[in-house]
C-alpha cells in the first residue's frame, strides 16, 4: 500500500517476552512521543537494518539485554494523524534480567492486569490480538 504524498511510514519492532504467566512491559520516557504509555519493549527499524537487528539493538539500549529473537507472531498497521506505524511483534526470550536504561520503568505484568497500563493505540491493537489468541487457546 502506498502512503499519500508527504505521509511518513515507520516500521517498528517489539518483543513479546514472557516469564511464567507475566509479560514484560516498558513505560515510554516522559520525553518520548506518546509519553509515559506502556508497550512491549522495542523500537524503530533504521534504514538498512533488519527487524531482528533493530530489535536486538533496541533491547540492548533500552533495557540492557540481548534477546534471542524468535518468530514474528503478528504485524499491525496503525494510522496516526501525522504518520503510519507498521508494528511487528516477535516472540523473544532473555537470559538476563532487564533494567530500565532509557525507558521510564519496566514491569512484569499478568494479562488480567493489562487494563491498568495505558498503551498507545498501535500497541493496544497488538495486546488485544495476543489476548484474543490466548483466550482462544485456553478455551
Amino acid at each position: 500500500m502506498t502512503e499519500p504524498a508527504g505521509r511518513t511510514e515507520l516500521r517498528v519492532v517489539s518483543a513479546e517476552i514472557r516469564r511464567a504467566e507475566h509479560w514484560l512491559l516498558v513505560q515510554r520516557s516522559a520525553h518520548a512521543v506518546l509519553p509515559l504509555l506502556w508497550e512491549f519493549p522495542g523500537g524503530r527499524v533504521r534504514a538498512g537494518e533488519s527487524d531482528r537487528d533493530a530489535l536486538m539493538r533496541a533491547l540492548r539500549v533500552r533495557i540492557g539485554v540481548v534477546p534471542t529473537v524468535g518468530d514474528r507472531i503478528l504485524e499491525v498497521r496503525h494510522e496516526y494523524a501525522e504518520y503510519t506505524i507498521v508494528l511487528a511483534v516477535y516472540r523473544c526470550s532473555l537470559d538476563d534480567d532487564p533494567v530500565a536504561r532509557t525507558v521510564q520503568a519496566l514491569a512484569w505484568v499478568a494479562p488480567e492486569d493489562f487494563e491498568d497500563f495505558p498503551f498507545p493505540p498501535a500497541d493496544q491493537r497488538t495486546i488485544d490480538i495476543l489476548l484474543d489468541d490466548r483466550d482462544a487457546t485456553d478455551a
